[in-house]
């Protein structure tokens, strides 16, 4: 493994471009017997929440998991099996869709901005503001020049939001157009599951090569240093689970949250308690 798991996964810009073909989603770099996925995943879990403790009690810094991807591809997953051991009081999760009549008086940053980690939290973004740069333009709901200007916007926002203490990852969970159509069958089929299938799921699948071209102009205008993109091959759930639980274990591990040091005089303190 390399010292940096991240690096593998790290979007890369050939010849000043991302593309996403350039990603096999059924493909697990980094991961040399998936067996092992699993173990490593639960073997990480306690090293995280102690992270996760001292990032919370701390209470300076935050951090803000951004998660897209073409439905079926695992987000509402990645949640539920890579944060969902995390101590909830210190998780916010945030659920974007499509914008209510309040929103849409308000800049598109605005809901986004209103629902940003406080000091100590994890937040989890399960679709963000990349949503004004992807449905957007690949239905057209917006002039092409307003949508050029939000990736600028967009970068200069997260830049903010990175010198006030949050830190950024950024995760675009990348499934194959074969894959997306099985779990879409495995839905219909299964009854407990049903209650997520939509219809429109199905029309949206028309618009596959037109969403990879939007994910890539994304990921290229707005992979920067102080919050890069990580694009997951997520056709494999566990490799998804696994190389998910290594980029956040390593940006946590890097952030080294502390514990507070109070001045306490504990000699003092203990006496009381004993008498």
């Amino acid at each position: 493994m390399p010292k940096e798991f991240r690096d593998l996964l790290r979007a890369e810009l050939r010849d000043g471009r991302f593309r996403m073909v350039d990603v096999d989603p059924g493909s697990t770099p980094g991961l040399k017997k998936r067996k092992r996925a699993k173990k490593e995943m639960e073997a990480a879990q306690a090293v995280v929440f102690n992270l996760q403790e001292r990032l919370f009690a701390e209470n300076k810094r935050s951090l803000l998991i951004v998660l897209q991807a073409m439905d079926t591809a695992g987000k509402d997953g990645t949640i539920t099996h890579v944060m969902g051991h995390l101590n909830p009081q210190g998780v916010r999760i945030t659920t974007f869709k499509a914008p209510t009549p309040e929103e849409k008086r308000h800049g598109f940053l605005w809901r986004i901005r209103r629902n940003l980690p406080d000091p100590g939290v994890i937040g989890i973004f399960n679709r963000s503001q990349y949503e004004d740069v992807l449905v957007a333009r690949v239905h057209a709901l917006a002039d092409l020049k307003v949508i050029e200007r939000r990736y600028d916007l967009i970068n200069r926002f997260e830049k903010e939001v990175v010198r006030k203490g949050t830190k950024i990852i950024k995760l675009c969970l990348h499934i194959s157009y074969a894959e997306q159509r099985q779990r879409l069958l495995d839905r219909l089929r299964n009854p407990d599951k049903q209650w997520k299938f939509k219809e429109h799921d199905i029309d949206e699948r028309a618009y596959w090569d037109d969403y990879m071209s939007a994910y890539g102009i994304a990921i290229t205008r707005c992979s920067t240093p102080w919050a890069p993109w990580y694009v997951i091959p997520a056709n494999d759930k566990d490799y998804r689970n696994w190389a998910v639980s290594k980029i956040l274990t390593e940006t946590l591990d890097e952030m080294d949250p502390q514990y507070p040091r109070p001045k306490l005089n504990v000699p003092r303190l203990v006496k009381r308690l004993k008498d």
